[in-house]
Protein backbone atom coordinates (compact mmCIF):
# COMPACT_ATOMS: atom_id res chain seq x y z
CA UNK A 1 0.00 0.00 0.00
CA UNK A 2 2.70 2.14 0.38
CA UNK A 3 1.20 4.78 3.06
CA UNK A 4 3.65 7.68 3.80
CA UNK A 5 3.91 8.54 7.25
CA UNK A 6 2.92 12.04 8.41
CA UNK A 7 3.02 14.42 11.79
CA UNK A 8 -0.95 14.17 11.88
CA UNK A 9 -1.65 12.56 15.49
CA UNK A 10 -5.36 11.05 15.20
CA UNK A 11 -7.08 10.48 18.42
CA UNK A 12 -10.28 8.44 19.56
CA UNK A 13 -12.39 8.55 22.67
CA UNK A 14 -11.52 6.55 25.80
CA UNK A 15 -15.26 5.23 25.48
CA UNK A 16 -14.27 3.93 21.99
CA UNK A 17 -12.44 0.64 21.68
CA UNK A 18 -10.97 -0.78 18.49
CA UNK A 19 -10.64 -4.35 17.85
CA UNK A 20 -9.37 -6.79 14.74
CA UNK A 21 -9.31 -10.12 14.72
CA UNK A 22 -6.30 -12.20 12.33
CA UNK A 23 -5.74 -15.64 11.71
CA UNK A 24 -2.58 -17.34 12.50
CA UNK A 25 -0.74 -15.59 9.74
CA UNK A 26 -1.32 -12.07 11.20
CA UNK A 27 -4.05 -11.54 8.05
CA UNK A 28 -7.05 -9.34 8.95
CA UNK A 29 -10.41 -11.78 9.43
CA UNK A 30 -12.25 -8.83 11.78
CA UNK A 31 -12.47 -5.31 12.18
CA UNK A 32 -14.82 -3.42 14.28
CA UNK A 33 -16.22 0.22 13.01
CA UNK A 34 -14.53 2.06 15.53
CA UNK A 35 -11.06 0.82 13.83
CA UNK A 36 -12.10 1.35 10.24
CA UNK A 37 -12.57 4.95 11.21
CA UNK A 38 -9.43 6.05 12.64
CA UNK A 39 -7.44 3.99 10.06
CA UNK A 40 -9.66 5.50 7.21
CA UNK A 41 -9.97 1.96 5.52
CA UNK A 42 -13.33 -0.07 4.75
CA UNK A 43 -14.19 -3.82 5.09
CA UNK A 44 -13.04 -4.93 1.86
CA UNK A 45 -9.42 -2.72 2.05
CA UNK A 46 -9.05 -4.63 5.24
CA UNK A 47 -10.22 -7.85 5.36
CA UNK A 48 -7.31 -10.23 4.01
CA UNK A 49 -5.02 -7.94 4.32
CA UNK A 50 -1.41 -8.18 6.65
CA UNK A 51 -2.30 -6.32 9.91
CA UNK A 52 1.40 -5.12 9.12
CA UNK A 53 -0.14 -2.07 6.58
CA UNK A 54 -0.86 -0.10 9.64
CA UNK A 55 2.55 -0.61 11.05
CA UNK A 56 3.97 2.43 11.99
CA UNK A 57 8.01 2.74 11.31
CA UNK A 58 8.39 4.51 14.47
CA UNK A 59 7.53 1.30 15.92
CA UNK A 60 10.93 -0.58 17.03
CA UNK A 61 11.00 -4.46 15.74
CA UNK A 62 11.37 -6.03 19.44
CA UNK A 63 7.71 -5.20 20.49
CA UNK A 64 6.39 -6.87 17.33
CA UNK A 65 8.80 -9.88 18.64
CA UNK A 66 7.83 -9.89 21.99
CA UNK A 67 3.93 -9.32 20.68
CA UNK A 68 4.77 -13.23 18.77
CA UNK A 69 6.58 -14.61 21.22
CA UNK A 70 3.89 -14.30 24.19
CA UNK A 71 1.14 -15.64 21.35
CA UNK A 72 3.36 -18.17 20.72
CA UNK A 73 3.55 -19.23 23.89
CA UNK A 74 -0.78 -19.06 24.49
CA UNK A 75 -0.41 -16.18 26.39
CA UNK A 76 -1.87 -12.47 26.25
CA UNK A 77 0.01 -9.33 26.15
CA UNK A 78 -0.03 -5.74 26.34
CA UNK A 79 1.67 -3.40 24.39
CA UNK A 80 1.80 0.55 23.73
CA UNK A 81 1.42 0.73 19.75
CA UNK A 82 2.07 3.94 17.06
CA UNK A 83 0.04 2.53 14.10
CA UNK A 84 -0.29 4.64 10.59
CA UNK A 85 -4.01 5.72 8.68
CA UNK A 86 -4.49 5.58 5.42
CA UNK A 87 -3.81 9.14 5.22
CA UNK A 88 -0.65 8.76 6.57
CA UNK A 89 -1.77 10.24 10.21
CA UNK A 90 -0.72 8.22 13.33
CA UNK A 91 -2.29 7.26 16.44
CA UNK A 92 -1.91 5.28 19.70
CA UNK A 93 -3.26 2.65 21.38
CA UNK A 94 -2.93 0.41 24.45
CA UNK A 95 -3.47 -3.08 22.58
CA UNK A 96 -4.35 -6.40 24.43
CA UNK A 97 -3.59 -9.16 22.15
CA UNK A 98 -5.07 -12.71 23.09
CA UNK A 99 -5.19 -15.98 21.14
CA UNK A 100 -7.94 -17.18 19.88
CA UNK A 101 -9.47 -20.98 20.47
CA UNK A 102 -11.49 -23.14 18.70
CA UNK A 103 -11.79 -26.62 20.33
CA UNK A 104 -8.55 -25.90 22.28
CA UNK A 105 -6.41 -25.18 19.27
CA UNK A 106 -5.07 -21.15 18.50
CA UNK A 107 -7.19 -20.29 15.05
CA UNK A 108 -5.91 -17.00 15.32
CA UNK A 109 -5.89 -13.91 17.45
CA UNK A 110 -8.09 -10.78 18.65
CA UNK A 111 -6.99 -7.44 19.45
CA UNK A 112 -8.58 -4.64 21.59
CA UNK A 113 -7.08 -1.64 22.08
CA UNK A 114 -7.75 1.43 23.98
CA UNK A 115 -6.50 4.99 24.21
CA UNK A 116 -3.48 5.44 25.77
CA UNK A 117 -2.87 7.61 29.30
CA UNK A 118 -0.64 10.16 27.05
CA UNK A 119 1.45 10.33 30.95
CA UNK A 120 2.02 6.75 29.98
CA UNK A 121 3.42 7.86 25.87
CA UNK A 122 5.48 10.52 27.91
CA UNK A 123 7.44 7.36 29.22
CA UNK A 124 7.02 4.92 25.99
CA UNK A 125 7.54 7.69 23.21
CA UNK A 126 11.03 8.21 24.86
CA UNK A 127 12.16 4.47 25.40
CA UNK A 128 10.79 3.42 21.45
CA UNK A 129 13.19 6.08 20.11
CA UNK A 130 16.08 4.49 21.82
CA UNK A 131 14.73 1.20 20.77
CA UNK A 132 14.53 2.09 17.48
CA UNK A 133 17.90 3.74 17.66
CA UNK A 134 19.65 0.76 18.67
CA UNK A 135 17.96 -1.28 16.06
CA UNK A 136 19.06 1.42 13.01
CA UNK A 137 22.89 0.77 14.52
CA UNK A 138 22.50 -2.80 15.25
CA UNK A 139 19.58 -4.90 14.44
CA UNK A 140 16.96 -6.45 16.49
CA UNK A 141 19.11 -7.91 18.88
CA UNK A 142 20.45 -4.86 20.11
CA UNK A 143 17.50 -3.08 21.12
CA UNK A 144 16.32 -7.00 22.53
CA UNK A 145 19.48 -6.31 24.47
CA UNK A 146 18.37 -2.94 25.84
CA UNK A 147 14.68 -3.86 26.39
CA UNK A 148 15.81 -7.04 28.38
CA UNK A 149 18.01 -5.12 30.55
CA UNK A 150 15.52 -2.32 31.56
CA UNK A 151 13.35 -5.12 32.45
CA UNK A 152 15.97 -7.08 34.54
CA UNK A 153 16.55 -3.72 36.05
CA UNK A 154 12.87 -2.89 37.16
CA UNK A 155 12.82 -7.17 38.16
CA UNK A 156 9.66 -7.24 35.60
CA UNK A 157 8.70 -9.28 32.84
CA UNK A 158 7.15 -7.04 29.64
CA UNK A 159 3.64 -7.19 30.52
CA UNK A 160 3.94 -6.19 34.19
CA UNK A 161 6.28 -3.24 32.87
CA UNK A 162 3.65 -1.83 30.42
CA UNK A 163 0.96 -2.78 32.75
CA UNK A 164 2.90 -0.49 35.34
CA UNK A 165 3.16 2.57 33.34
Amino acid sequence: MGIRPNNNEKVFSKDELLVTKTNLKGNITYANQSFMKIVGMNLNELIGAPHKIIRHPDMPKIIFKYLWSYLQNKEEIHAYVKNLCSDGSYYWVMANVTPSYLNEKIVGYHSSRRTPMRESLSIIIPLYQKLLHAEKSGGVAASEKMLNELLKDKGMNYDEFILSI
